[in-house]
């Protein structure tokens, strides 16, 4: 089998750590041990991220968050950077890495490296507001990924994809007055983060999801929204922003995605990258919290785009 898809990332994610919290490095260790035990790491080629600069940041988060997020690390204890999102020792590398796997993927399916990408990291980045830290993230990884292509000379439009059962707030928030940059957001609706949540703008598009919903909700939203837009859009390259808690199983919210509905969204997804983007998809993991879900999700997503 070729290996197109590349994965992306490093132990040191496990760094960032607050006991009790949901967002906890057994997420990745958990997510990593699966990818092996079912073979999906073989077919892929592995790549070691590395912190992204603060100058490349620097794209979408402005210099004087970046130094306070710098010098907000602790050196022993646990302090809060907001209500839900923590800074522990090891926390600025662990989401400098995230970042730096993001970034990396991206350039290397531009340059023709792989096709595919998935970046398997922690924290996730997709509430991180253009200068505000919320939402379990620090910086915003998928949209630096999207930033940085857009500084490609052949890369004119992107579309960034988010199904999560929190809405990406953050995502939004840098790129809500840049028609080049698709946002295709599904979520449960009247939940967390409460913000953006309504914002209407022609490339910003949000399918919001009753309580209680299942994949044939979600799919009947993507065919209905997502779908012709993304067509409409002809975008030149694709990201997902890859979260799993609106698995029936999660804890957190109260979606009832299983597996194959992951599998199913990605092949549509793949579908549309084939069509107009030269089959180029940079992926990466957002949500997901009961760690048996979590793992098999992830196997699902990667699988299918290693198959796909």
């Amino acid at each position: 089998m070729s290996k197109e898809t590349r994965l992306y990332t490093h132990p040191d994610c496990e760094t960032h750590e607050m006991p009790g919290h949901p967002e906890r490095p057994d997420r990745l260790r958990s997510v990593m041990s699966r990818l092996t035990e079912s073979g999906i790491t073989s077919d892929t080629e592995m790549i070691l991220a590395r912190e992204v600069s603060d100058e490349v940041l620097s794209k979408v988060h402005p210099k004087s968050y970046i130094e306070s997020i710098n010098g907000s690390e602790p050196e022993r204890a646990v302090i809060r950077v907001d209500p839900d999102t923590y800074m522990s020792p090891g926390s600025l590398r662990a989401s400098k890495l995230a970042a730096g796997a993001c970034a990396a993927a991206t350039l290397d399916v531009l340059s023709g490296k792989a096709k595919r990408a998935f970046c398997a990291i922690r924290p996730p980045g997709h509430h991180a507001e253009v200068a505000a830290a919320m939402g379990f993230c620090l910086f915003n990884n998928i949209a630096l990924a999207a930033e940085l292509a857009l500084m490609d000379d052949r890369i004119n439009r992107v579309a960034i994809v988010d199904f999560d059962v929190h809405h990406c707030n953050g995502t939004v928030d840098i790129f809500k007055d840049r028609p080049e940059v698709l946002v295709c957001s599904s979520f449960q609706e009247h939940f967390y983060p409460h913000r953006y949540l309504d914002f209407t703008n022609s490339h910003i598009l949000n399918v919001p999801l009753e309580k209680g919903a299942t994949g044939n909700q979600f799919k009947a939203g993507v065919e209905r929204e997502w779908l012709p837009a993304l067509e409409n859009h002809r975008p030149d390259i694709l990201f997902i922003s890859a979260g799993f808690d609106a698995h029936l199983e999660d804890p957190i919210g109260e979606l009832h995605f299983v597996e194959s509905d992951y599998a199913w969204i990605t092949m549509q997804l793949i579908s549309i990258a084939e069509r107009f983007c030269e089959g180029r998809i940079v992926s990466t993991l957002e949500g997901g919290y009961d760690l048996g879900a979590l793992a098999r999700s992830v196997e699902a997503h990667v699988g299918t785009l290693i198959r796909g």
